[in-house]
């Protein structure tokens, strides 16, 4: 678009493929690469509720993405949009080293949502910076070292948040912060070898999402709440993705009656329109934060407009019917994909809670064929990076009835396809599988 011609932040049509060209050239040619080998070359436009359209409108995905919950109340929700319209008027950033009223006002609202005795809000732009924040916190209040994180985690791309992920990403960047510890998820056993007094803190997914949506045995997370208990470690869980209505209820971890010392929050906590997470931990950490009161800074956390967003959106998610639209909508799905199990036998297991979807596959390979197949059916759905048999299902919270139905139509196109004999072709399953 030439300076000058429409508004500043609009492109039509015409722009998309000198678009695609500065993408390549000034952005990222390898990532660009990839969507090209998956028949993803999809530039978002106009986007609205469920739906994203390509910028020259002819082609429109309906979005099971979400960017793994940032869109929960999917694309430019009215009542998130309205409120830092009208904000932005009066409001800026602010400055992250004065008091604020905004940020007083969204922790006091989570003090109010979150389980048990949490209590203080320390706000990031971002969830990797949320949970930099938690093993900082966990670290300086225990005095400890020893980070116990779980194989297949994943917590964002940043110091710590990176040094509790997976070698797939943290081994490219060279040597990592040390005493970082890996366990297998829901392995009670393995859990308790490992949280010993030298444990500054677990960190949990508490539903891993890159991992494939995996759901943990019933008394695991009880027994992570006893084992920190017993040496004095703090239990961080991740629920950037889980939370905030995903699952059905406000929190995943309501699901099984535990309070963690500290819960991250992140993505949705945006309503996708500012960037917004939190860490919320209970009082008697605060003893750390009050006697070093500027440990930790973040110039744009916190951002007051950002909490003017954070405080429509937690509104919308809390008003009467939200969450039991949601379960309504996740029973809808659960019925279409107990019949879709009927018909295919390549599906070999679906694990679900509320709008949070595994869809399991019998072989690696079929989760990115499934990411391509289902895009030309008009749905953006990713197969797990840690477990590619597994497509990731995450739509919007606000999902309608003829939308799901939308969906469950795309995935039997798809699955018949796969059936008979579809399959991405095998150096471009090498450069997404390695």
């Amino acid at each position: 678009m030439e300076q000058g011609q429409g508004r500043f932040w609009q492109f039509e049509a015409a722009d998309r493929a000198q678009l695609l060209a500065d993408y390549e050239r000034f952005v990222n040619p390898g990532r660009l690469a990839v969507y090209r080998a998956l028949g993803v070359e999809f530039v978002p436009g106009k986007r609205e509720g469920a739906w994203l359209w390509d910028l020259d409108g002819r082609r429109r995905v309906l979005n099971c993405r979400c960017s793994g919950g940032v869109f929960n109340l999917g694309h430019r929700p009215p009542r998130v949009v309205e409120a830092l319209r009208e904000a932005a008027l009066e409001l800026d950033v602010g400055d992250h080293m004065l008091l604020s009223a905004w940020r007083a006002a969204l922790a006091r609202r989570l003090a109010e949502l979150t389980p048990g005795d949490l209590q203080y809000s320390t706000f990031s732009p971002g969830g990797a910076e949320a949970i930099d924040v938690a093993v900082k916190l966990a670290r300086g209040y225990t005095r400890r070292a020893e980070i116990v994180s779980i194989k297949g985690g994943y917590h964002g791309h940043t110091g710590f948040a990176l040094a509790a992920g997976e070698d797939v990403f943290r081994a490219k960047f060279g040597p990592m912060p040390p005493g970082f510890v890996k366990i297998p998820f829901g392995d009670e056993g393995a859990a308790a070898a490992a949280i010993t007094e030298r444990t500054a803190a677990i960190i949990v997914e508490t539903i891993p999402a890159t991992a494939g949506i995996l759901l943990p045995p019933p008394g695991y997370y009880p027994a992570l709440r006893r084992l920190c208990d017993e040496v004095g470690a703090v239990l961080i869980l991740d629920e950037v993705q889980a939370g905030l209505g995903r699952t059905g209820r406000l929190w995943a971890i309501e699901e099984w009656g535990v309070v963690p010392d500290i819960l991250v929050i992140g993505k949705g906590l945006s309503g996708g329109v500012y960037p917004m997470s939190a860490t919320v931990h209970r009082p008697h950490l605060d003893r750390f934060f009050q006697e070093n009161p500027f440990v930790h800074l973040s110039s744009f956390g916190g951002a007051e407009l950002g909490c003017v967003a954070a405080l429509a959106a937690l509104g919308q998610i809390t008003e009467a019917g939200f969450l039991a639209h949601v379960n309504e909508m996740a029973a809808r799905f659960a019925a279409g994909f107990r019949e879709l199990q009927q018909r295919y036998s390549l599906v070999r297991e679906v694990r679900q809670r509320g709008l949070m979807v595994g869809f399991e596959l019998a072989e690696p390979w079929m989760g990115p064929t499934m990411t391509s197949l289902m895009a030309d059916n008009g749905v953006l759905a990713v197969f797990a990076d840690f477990r590619p048999s597994t497509l990731q299902i995450m739509p919007p919270l606000i999902i309608q009835p003829e939308e799901v139905d939308f969906v469950l139509e795309a995935l039997d196109r798809s699955l018949r396809a796969l059936a008979k004999g579809a399959r991405l072709p095998e150096e471009v399953l090498k450069l997404l599988l390695g």
